[in-house]
């Protein structure tokens, strides 16, 4: 299958990136409902009005939130990449086995990531960004290689 042919509906390579594109973007929105949660149960906020509409303190460094924020700012550093230079992997013509795999992979490492660092799970955390930043490397090596 030529590369462009893996950027159609029919291509099982373009749903798989569909399907776990999806679930990155609700993953890393969720994160945004869940920082507003945390700030809410410990009755803190970060902006004047919303404290003072809420009787809360204005409060910058509650570590509980700042886990949550961290984990979605690290979303943000890794998932958009991905959405973005996937769609150009697909078009280099990679095989349908490795890629799918690599989208895969990826998808599941993210989770996972999110999942160990929200509870605090130190050292396999950081293999599951390894994996992540591997997957996206890959992706982007390979993309060099086809256009040099």
């Amino acid at each position: 299958m030529t590369g462009l042919a893996h950027l159609t509906p029919e291509s099982p390579l373009f749903r798989a990136y569909l399907f776990w594109s999806a679930l990155l973007v609700v993953k890393t929105t969720t994160m945004s409902f869940l920082t507003s949660r945390h700030r809410r149960a410990k009755g803190v906020c970060s902006n004047p009005e919303d404290a003072k509409s809420r009787g809360a303190k204005i409060i910058f460094d509650d570590p509980d939130v700042e886990r949550v924020r961290r984990a979605h700012r690290n979303d943000l550093e890794n998932i958009l990449p991905f959405l973005i230079l996937c769609p150009i992997y697909l078009a280099t013509g990679p095989t349908v086995w490795v890629a799918t795999n690599v989208i895969r992979t990826f998808g599941i490492a993210r989770i996972a990531h999110t999942v160990l660092y929200l509870n605090e799970v130190p050292g396999v955390r950081g293999l599951a960004f390894i994996v992540g930043v591997a997957d996206t490397l890959f992706m982007a090596g390979s993309t060099i290689m086809y256009a040099c």
